[in-house]
């Protein structure tokens, strides 16, 4: 099974920037990052292929948050700007094989907290 370690959450006021990484253990087909909230429960943010191509967004994300990988080194990032309260949240990474339907979770994630 794939270990994945989220890090760079932290505290960041309304309208600031925050870069979050998740490393994987190995190379997986796959990389997604999630959000748990107790308010929205947990959300698709977005995915990458490992090459760092054909990205996919949550349509609320889209435009403030972005996607990108560092296929060498098996990690995924995850810019996020403009942060608002209501994405305060734990934000976990996910993999996914060819031909698997469901998103395997592996890290104890990082907490974003933004403040008004």
């Amino acid at each position: 099974q794939v270990q994945l370690a989220e890090s760079g959450g932290g505290l960041v006021q309304a309208g600031g920037s925050l870069r979050i990484v998740c490393e994987a253990s190995q190379r997986t087909y796959r990389l997604a990052w999630f959000r748990q909230s107790p308010r929205m429960g947990r959300e698709f943010v977005a995915s990458i292929r490992w090459d760092g191509d054909n990205r996919i967004y949550a349509p609320s994300m889209e435009g403030r948050f972005a996607i990108s990988s560092d296929k060498y080194n098996n990690k995924v990032f995850l810019d996020m700007e403009n942060l608002q309260p209501e994405d305060t949240a734990i934000y976990f990474c996910a993999t996914r094989e060819p031909g698997e339907t469901s998103w395997a979770f592996g890290g104890q994630g990082t907490q974003v907290t933004v403040s008004p």
